[in-house]
């Protein structure tokens, strides 16, 4: 990827789906494709790295929450946990995985299929405010998110299905699974900044560019996308979201039986 119209539109599509339960990683995969973008080592930095200002967004748009308290924190570690242990003990499958976009296809048909009875099955929530998690809570939600490791399964819908589950209302789950994206995605980035650097060396100027742009345009995207969803989520539920997976699965499996060469990146 050279260009910046490129980023931009990457850009819209990290902001836009990554606080959605839609997988950004398939949504990555569909616009790189329609778009002719061959992977390399950048774009798989660029498509990590753009995270950072989903995650500015998250802290901007819910500011005071970050002051309240130290328990606040400690609460993010512990659901954050079980994906660290995951993505050390799991790293070569989880990578594996990664190579194929037929698993994103189908992480994505049966994600939209569970989230059609989401709604069904968690009907009765208790706690109505993301403050009142316990660790135990927390913990648990974080075991959820282990499960978008799967390419396709999309870690917000992991994380808000494992708040509901413990018993919170569609938006506390929300609102927290936002706050947990936080962690995982710095963690994500600073390893891959890393990676980078000991591979192939300093970004050029026209790299960090690329990726201002991408960063400026996922972080005005991502408030937008956030409050949208919450409101949403609060007064409609998961179906039409399970609905949209399963059309954008289908499109995969489509784009990938019609001969058409997917790549994850």
């Amino acid at each position: 990827m050279s260009d910046y119209l490129s980023a931009l539109i990457l850009g819209i599509v990290e902001g836009l789906t990554e606080f959605l339960p839609v997988s950004s990683t398939g949504h990555m995969i569909i616009a790189s494709s329609l778009m002719g973008i061959e992977t390399d080592e950048f774009i798989k930095l660029f498509t990590v790295c753009i995270q950072l200002g989903c995650i500015l967004s998250v802290f901007v748009l819910y500011f005071k929450r970050f002051f309240q308290s130290i328990n606040f924190y400690l609460k993010l570690f512990v659901a954050f946990i079980p994906a660290v242990i995951a993505g050390l003990l799991f790293k070569s499958v989880i990578d594996e995985m990664l190579e194929s976009p037929l698993t994103v296809a189908i992480g994505l048909v049966l994600g939209g299929i569970i989230l059609l009875f989401v709604d069904q099955w968690f009907n009765k929530p208790k706690f109505e405010n993301s403050d009142s998690i316990t660790n135990k809570q927390a913990f648990i939600t974080g075991c959820f998110q282990v499960l978008a490791m799967i390419p396709g399964v999309s870690r917000s819908a992991a994380t808000i299905v494992g708040g509901m589950q413990q018993g919170f209302t569609r938006r506390a789950a929300a609102e927290f699974s936002f706050f947990l994206a936080m962690p995982t995605m710095l963690g994500a980035t600073v390893k891959t900044l890393y990676d980078y650097y000991s591979d192939q060396g300093a970004l050029s100027t026209h790299q960090i560019n690329l990726l201002l742009l991408g960063n400026i345009v996922a972080f005005v995207v991502g408030i937008f996308a956030m409050r949208f969803f919450v409101n949403f989520l609060a007064r409609k539920g998961f179906r039409i979201f399970g609905w949209y997976r399963i059309i954008v699965g289908g499109i995969i499996i489509l784009l990938i039986a019609s001969g058409h060469q997917l790549e994850i990146i």
